[in-house]
């Protein structure tokens, strides 16, 4: 009888207490849906509801000739709501879409797509990722011509999620230049340095929080809409780009060397036109872009003997020296101090002229005239190192670019064979940029103007900022000064280190180097090699710095390794570059009033009068040849023969581009065109001999 009671009490307690539990949680419930329902409503709605982001289109980067560097092209991600479309309309068209989608992404049969899309509408999704591949503007619009897609977000519930993805035409081609930024916000080059322009203003929009943890956007009145970035356009050249890289990834593979950059730039104005950095990949026997020696910290180095020049340009303009005065480089080997200069040359060069000590790069001349005219005052030598701004930043468009460094004299750094070697290029650190500058100002007539590599900041129509040439110095020694380093500059060419790139075509100035490199505190028979100069040199129009590092093989010196590469650059710029030849392969030809005629110049005989005769233009022709040139004579237009078919080249001005790559073609030169319109110029000689594997270019305008 008392295990009855104790086990009725047991219950009597349970189901006491399982009641007060439900009445707590209804008691719960109620006070949650009617007395707080408003502040859980909100918190909802503020969890699931938010304003998020959207992100602007990132502005373009385009070339000096307005060819794209970098772009972002828009690419979608496919989703759905399908508790939007019209029954009957999806009822109508599911089976069609489903067979479509299945067609088109190639990943599951048209049945599983049908099932999904209904099955997600059944259970009242709002939004469903009918696939995660992006897909292309063209594959957007062909989508939409999609049975259910056809009617809209409204009426077809098809969602297109715009993702941007930063695409280069070019591929690698000033790949470090162009640069990048990740979401990290962290880049290099044009793309990180001109960010603030390019990434233009994100906007707002709702977004929705549903399932998965996905992010559904809403379309609400107060949705603000982003601003696109700017573009920006640089100073580059394409062509002159492309020319460089391959000179210099020729050479870096030839000699197996660590890296190498070149640097092109325009005399008169600064503007780069073509940037390159190349550096072995240690994972593999090719080379890429991963570092910009060219401008950077790591591009810091110990010049050699193309700092040679503002040592001569310190003794010349302070009239310690004359070019004809003579210095004694006995054996090739003089004691400073604790220290001994060496010449390369076994056995010295003896007495010659400042001017052979030059062309044949003497370190023991350069240093011998250096510490006996400064070695007083070495600060006097120091202040035209100051007065030429290499010796600070120069305030580059790139973000990242090297400090120079100088000993100075009275500090602990400074030794009694600081001036000496420093006067060749040691004991000092420098970027290629920095020595390039002083080259240039050469070049230019003594003016120094601040190299640049962007020149415009704009959108459409609409220009934001434009960047002029900046000018560093009118003058940095005085015009004798100038006339006798160019003098210099094109007998070290002529006769000197550097004749082994001496042309006939027109002529090149510019000085070699070579330094042994710095590494753990010692000299080691690693060398840093390069050419620094200007062409042509008697009407300078671009100046041009290569480096090559550590070369291997015999003979690594700079008029070995960096010189060849130059001159590589320079032919092929002076072929291309219709200018530097004076127009003097192209004939002035006469062009019709386009007030009174229509734009007609040249091309096939039987087109052109056929087009003349649908529009009523009176015009005349006797002969019988396939291809004509245009005159006007007494408001008629008068078809002059223009005879093709001969072996030599022909004369293509006048004609589209069609016709004239046609013409070339078939003669079997290779064509290399810019612009747009009809042919206005040609490199190659009207009549001259077609050699096998010539190459042409052509201007359109």
């Amino acid at each position: 009888m008392n295990i009855k009671k104790s086990i009725l009490l047991r219950v009597r307690i349970a189901f006491l207490a399982v009641t007060i539990l439900a009445v707590a949680v209804f008691y719960r419930i109620t006070q949650i849906q009617f007395v707080e329902g408003e502040k859980w409503q909100q918190m909802s709605e503020e969890v699931n509801l938010q304003y998020r982001p959207v992100k602007a289109t990132r502005g373009n980067i385009y070339s000096a000739d307005g060819s794209l560097l970098a772009t972002s092209l828009p690419f979608y991600r496919v989703a759905m709501d399908p508790s939007i479309a019209q029954e009957d309309k999806l009822k109508s068209g599911i089976d069609s879409l489903s067979l479509l989608l299945s067609n088109f992404y190639r990943d599951k049969p048209a049945g599983s797509y049908k099932r999904m899309i209904l099955d997600a509408r059944s259970n009242g999704k709002k939004y469903l990722i009918l696939n995660r591949k992006q897909i292309g503007y063209q594959d957007k619009l062909t989508m939409m011509s999609w049975p259910v897609f056809r009617e809209g977000r409204l009426g077809g519930g098809v969602i297109f999620e715009k993702l941007d993805q930063r695409y280069r035409p070019f591929k690698n081609l000033a790949g470090r230049t162009v640069g990048f930024l990740n979401e990290d916000q962290y880049g290099v080059g044009l793309e990180y340095s001109f960010n603030e322009h390019l990434q233009g203003r994100n906007g707002e929009a709702l977004f929705q929080k549903i399932a998965g943890g996905t992010w559904k956007p809403v379309h609400d009145a107060e949705d603000i809409k982003p601003t696109d970035g700017y573009d920006i356009v640089t100073t580059l050249d394409v062509n002159i780009q492309d020319v460089a890289e391959s000179a210099l990834l020729r050479q870096l593979l030839n000699k197996d060397a660590e890296f190498g950059c070149v640097i092109v730039m325009e005399v008169a104005t600064g503007h780069i036109k073509a940037l390159a950095n190349l550096q072995k990949n240690k994972n593999s026997n090719g080379y890429g872009e991963y570092y910009n020696y060219a401008i950077g910290e790591q591009g810091l180095t110990e010049p050699g003997s193309t700092f040679k020049l503002l040592s001569i340009m310190a003794l010349l303009e302070e009239g310690k020296i004359s070019l004809n005065d003579s210095v004694d480089t006995g054996n090739g080997v003089f004691r400073f101090y604790d220290r001994s200069m060496r010449d390369v040359k076994t056995g010295g060069y003896g007495k010659i002229s400042v001017r052979e000590a030059f062309e044949k790069s003497s370190n023991v001349g350069i240093s011998r005239l250096v510490n006996e005219h400064f070695g007083v005052n070495p600060s006097t030598f120091l202040e035209y190192i100051s007065k030429s701004a290499i010796d600070k930043p120069m305030g580059f468009q790139i973000t990242g670019e090297g400090v120079p460094y100088f000993k100075k004299p009275g500090t602990k750094s400074w030794y009694g064979t600081t001036l000496p070697w420093m006067s060749i290029g040691y004991e000092l650190k420098v970027t290629p940029l920095h020595t390039l500058m002083l080259y240039n100002a050469i070049a230019n007539d003594g003016k120094m103007v601040k190299p640049m590599i962007v020149q415009q900041i704009s959108k459409g129509n609409q220009v934001k900022e434009t960047f002029k040439t900046e000018v560093i110095q009118k003058q940095i020694v005085s015009s004798k000064t100038v006339k006798q380093l160019q003098s210099l500059l094109e007998g070290v060419v002529e006769n000197g280190t550097a004749k082994n790139i001496k042309n006939v075509d027109y002529r090149i100035a510019g000085k070699t180097g070579t330094a042994q490199k710095l590494i753990d505190g010692r000299y080691t028979q690693k060398y840093y090699t390069s050419f620094a100069g200007y062409f042509p040199a008697e009407n300078p129009k671009y100046s041009a710095i290569i480096v090559v590092d550590s070369p291997k093989g015999f003979n690594a010196y700079g008029g070995d390794i960096s010189a060849p590469v130059f001159k590589e650059i320079a032919d092929k710029i002076h072929a291309q570059d219709l200018n530097l030849n004076d127009g003097k392969n192209n004939k002035k030809e006469h062009r019709p009033d386009p007030t009174e005629f229509p734009f007609i110049k040249a091309g096939m005989t039987e087109e052109l009068q056929m087009i003349c005769n649908k529009f009523g233009i009176s015009n005349h022709y006797n002969g019988a040849e396939k291809w004509v040139k245009s005159t006007v004579s007494h408001r008629s237009i008068q078809w002059v023969s223009n005879p093709i078919e001969t072996e030599t080249v022909p004369d293509v001005s006048g004609l589209t581009l069609r016709d004239a790559l046609y013409i070339l073609e078939n003669k079997g030169l290779r064509v290399n065109y810019s612009g747009k319109g009809r042919v206005v110029s040609q490199s190659l000689p009207i009549g001259s001999a077609i050699k096998k594997n010539d190459s042409i270019k052509i201007i359109l305008g």
